[in-house]
């Protein structure tokens, strides 16, 4: 078996999130990192490797983005990939979740996959559908939320988060999972996997080398625009109530409640 695990650059948690209002894209200018959520996907992958249901004989770690994003494909490795995929190319900047999900489809198409996994959401754009995206190009089966993966006979059967509870599933290979984060505790790799993780074999592909139209990606080839920016509105101050008698002020508090038909 052979599973891709979808990787993404992202903003630093601890930076501020900010809008460039030239180009209507996030500001990636601070602070990188690898996205936390798609950590989940690799620690995934790694455990079905070690369950022994399935030998699993390459763990290939994806990316999409510009020359920095490597350093994520180096995080990834570090935690148990074997090698890495990054697909970078000027044309691709600007590109939407469907000209994105079309590109990472293009670069899959490539590696043959059995199984794809990635995180349920990034950590900048939180969209939710990269994965739905990129199983419709590959024409594969697509599940989200996924929290428990068990391999049996070439299949899956998992078991998903639900708005009513919980749903399980049995999947076919080949297959794109997107797993949340309640499925495991990612490791923390060793420093002897984080030295090691730069001498890994990395493949640098541009748009060309997987057969991606152009006109399909990048700005030109999104399905949306960002038309207009606008900061949220700044929250109005909130009322202090001193309790000199407290009598008051409970009946004050629960006069504030009752008004906003919150008891």
């Amino acid at each position: 078996m052979k599973i891709c695990c979808l990787v993404k650059e992202v903003p630093d948690a601890a930076v501020q999130k900010r809008i460039d209002p030239s180009t209507k894209r996030l500001d990636r200018s601070g602070e990188k990192n690898l996205n936390p959520f798609d950590t989940h996907g690799i620690e995934a992958a790694m455990q079905i490797r070690e369950g022994g249901e399935v030998s699993v004989d390459e763990i290939v770690s994806v990316t999409m983005g510009p020359e920095s994003a490597v350093r994520a494909l180096h995080k990834a490795v570090a935690l148990g990939a074997d090698r890495s995929l990054h697909l970078t190319d000027e044309a691709l900047a600007g590109s939407d979740v469907c000209a994105t999900g079309y590109a990472l489809a293009k670069a899959l198409e490539a590696e043959q996959p059995d199984l794809v996994l990635l995180g349920q959401q990034s950590d900048d754009g939180e969209c939710y559908t990269i994965g739905a995206v990129v199983a419709d190009h590959l024409k594969m089966p697509s599940l989200t939320q996924v929290i428990k993966i068990d391999v049996s006979g070439g299949k899956l059967v998992c078991e998903r988060q639900a708005e009513y509870g919980y749903d399980t599933v049995e999947v076919e290979l080949p297959a794109v999972i997107s797993v949340g984060d309640a499925i495991n505790e990612p490791r923390y790799p060793s420093l002897k996997a984080i030295m090691g993780a730069k001498k890994k074999p990395l493949e640098t592909q541009g748009t060309a080398d997987v057969g991606i139209e152009s006109d399909r990606v990048g700005e030109a080839g999104s399905k949306t625009e960002v038309l207009a920016i606008n900061p949220p509105p700044a929250k109005e101050a909130g009322e202090i109530i001193e309790d000199e008698d407290t009598s008051e002020t409970v009946e004050r508090i629960v006069a504030w409640l009752d008004e906003r038909k919150l008891i």
